[in-house]
């Protein structure tokens, strides 16, 4: 059961409109890393845990989270204060208030649609969706996924503090930057206190691919750390050496019953392609300038790209002509 307190977690003061940085800051209210994404993705994690330590932790991050979300549609709301106004009343001459919202930076959803109100979408006015919601059910997976969720938003919140020199704006966002932090911390901790939390899952993988690093990126650039050399990798550059990794002869195969065995050799001499033959086809005939080799044995019309408007200038030239002779 949810009981709604009226003070926000976080006092928000406004010195004075900027709907261009509301617009923004719905990034944080409807965005695949705002604070609704958070809510609904820590909420389906704790209802689904079975560890009371940990459900009671994330029910207790979701629930603040939705305060998160209350703080930054009041930032919003406040900063649009005067648009919305604006757009109710009607107070100003169209051409004026047309201005007015051009001027702003808001979507045309945000400031049309939804008054300057708060809203459901990113700050390019796509619609939240479910799908910002990547939970899948196993601790040691989610935790991982929640501590690069809070770190993303941490960044968000940065970069939203950079482009404003509002001070209450600031110091607003400057406090949910850190409670990302603080989510971070407990997830971390969560994650740790499960004795065996890597690899993920309960399957254990297999001993000799565990440990080999393939060296796929070959060439000027190549670089050697703790991630790719050292005791605990056995670094692969020869690619021959582990082409296929199982030591197979690198095709796909597969048994069918002899019904299928029929039906798949039918198909094959069905669609069977003739290396002999070399048909006209309709790029042939329609070849132009740029079409490169054809049948016909031009490079469509014209040798390469450069000389094709000197070919159409003759052509025109030599209609001009037949035109006067008649």
């Amino acid at each position: 059961m949810f009981m709604h307190n009226k003070r926000l977690q976080y006092t928000v003061r406004v010195s004075e409109p900027n709907p261009r940085l509301a617009c923004m800051i719905m990034e944080q209210f409807g965005g695949a890393d705002g604070e609704l994404a958070a809510a609904m993705r820590y909420f389906t994690q704790g209802l689904g845990e079975d560890d009371m330590g940990r459900k009671d932790m994330l029910l207790d991050i979701a629930t603040e989270e939705l305060s998160h979300l209350e703080v930054v549609g009041s930032i919003v709301t406040m900063l649009n204060k005067g648009l919305k106004a604006q757009l109710a009343e009607g107070q100003m001459k169209e051409a004026e208030l047309y201005l007015m919202v051009g001027a702003s930076g808001t979507t045309a959803k945000e400031s049309i649609l939804f008054g300057g109100a708060p809203a459901l979408c990113d700050s390019a006015g796509v619609p939240w969706t479910a799908a910002y919601v990547d939970s899948r059910g196993e601790p040691t997976v989610d935790l991982r996924s929640n501590i690069a969720a809070e770190a993303r938003a941490k960044i968000v919140y940065e970069r939203l503090i950079n482009i404003t020199d509002d001070p209450g704006v600031k110091d607003a966002l400057g406090f949910l930057m850190t409670r990302e932090i603080a989510h971070q911390k407990s997830f971390e901790k969560a994650l740790y206190a499960i004795e065996h939390n890597f690899p993920t899952g309960k399957l254990p993988g297999v001993e000799k691919f565990a440990s080999m690093y393939v060296n796929t990126s070959q060439g000027e650039g190549d670089a050697n750390g703790p991630w790719n050399s050292g005791d605990e990798w056995d670094r692969v550059d020869d690619l021959e050496e582990v082409m296929p990794a199982d030591g197979g002869d690198g095709t796909a195969t597969v048994k069918l019953a002899a019904k299928d065995m029929k039906v798949v050799a039918k198909m094959g001499e069905r669609t069977l392609s003739d290396p002999a033959s070399d048909p006209t086809t309709g790029a042939d005939i329609g070849a132009g300038p740029g079409a490169g080799r054809t049948k016909n044995g031009d490079m469509g019309g014209a040798a390469n790209i450069n000389e094709a408007p000197a070919q159409a200038e003759a052509a025109a030239r030599k209609k001009t002509s037949k035109a006067k002779s008649r």
